[in-house]
């Protein structure tokens, strides 16, 4: 799974963060479905909260197809990134149909999962009732990621989502992620719990935010020469918020 795997060894060091079990839970609740109930689960939530990471450890666990959505791409650009993720070439002339029954035919026999990331590219180009073709055409279990209204944004297609078995939302990351993360990314420096603490409520439920951060408390500890750091060390340094900065008066 070309990206995916040039990060194995980094993403499975990723499963204790709680955004990570919670995708992974999800896929598995639906893989492992009675054959009566819906076959696909929605895994939303804020930018920031580490859905992409969660995605590619689930991906990388249960072997599934894994394509990240782009805001160009047309149906026929989706068909053929999934058939490229397989593996599988374009049927002779690309045509949608053609495209739509070999992804089908492929996820049947090979009973692998499908994870559509950035599935909100998709809702915004009525796209949706693509995914749902190769739902029915395959059963497979199929994972939907994306942002925290995409939820909302699939009610106006009602066939399709009532074959969604569960929307799962993505949860703000806690003080254990945080410090999940400043051993995985800070290794060898010991953050104080001080500083871990104003890190974490800066980051307002980011892990994106929280890793920005710790590379600069990085960087700066190895810049002096420090292997510990806390609040008093830290001093009045700055730490990202994420807000824009206000214009300085002239």
């Amino acid at each position: 799974m070309g990206k995916i795997e040039s990060r194995g060894e980094e993403i499975m060091t990723v499963a204790p963060l709680v955004n990570v079990s919670l995708c992974s839970g999800a896929l598995d609740r639906v893989m492992e479905r009675a054959a009566h109930l819906p076959g696909m689960v929605v895994f939303y939530g804020p930018s920031g909260y580490g859905k992409s990471t969660a995605a590619a450890y689930t991906a990388n666990r249960t072997r599934a197809y894994y394509v990240e959505c782009r805001s160009t791409w047309t149906r026929r650009a989706t068909l053929a990134a999934i058939l490229h993720e397989m593996g599988i070439a374009a049927p002779g002339g690309g045509r949608i149909y053609e495209m739509t029954d070999a992804i089908c035919e492929q996820l049947a026999k090979s009973g692998r999962p499908l994870i559509v990331d950035e599935m909100d590219h998709l809702v915004e180009k009525s796209a949706v009732e693509l995914i749902r073709d190769l739902y029915e055409g395959s059963g497979a279990a199929i994972l939907l990621i994306g942002e925290e209204m995409l939820p909302r944004k699939l009610e106006r297609w009602e066939r399709f989502h009532g074959r969604i078995l569960e929307f799962v939302p993505a949860q703000p990351a806690n003080m254990d992620d945080a410090r999940h993360l400043a051993r995985l990314y800070c290794g060898g420096l010991v953050i104080e719990d001080d500083l871990l603490s104003k890190i974490h409520s800066l980051a307002r439920g980011s892990a994106r935010r929280i890793c920005v951060n710790l590379e600069r408390v990085r960087s700066e500890a190895a810049s002096n020469g420090l292997n510990q750091i806390g609040l008093t060390q830290w001093g009045r340094r700055d730490l990202w918020t994420g807000e824009a900065p206000t214009r300085r008066g002239l």
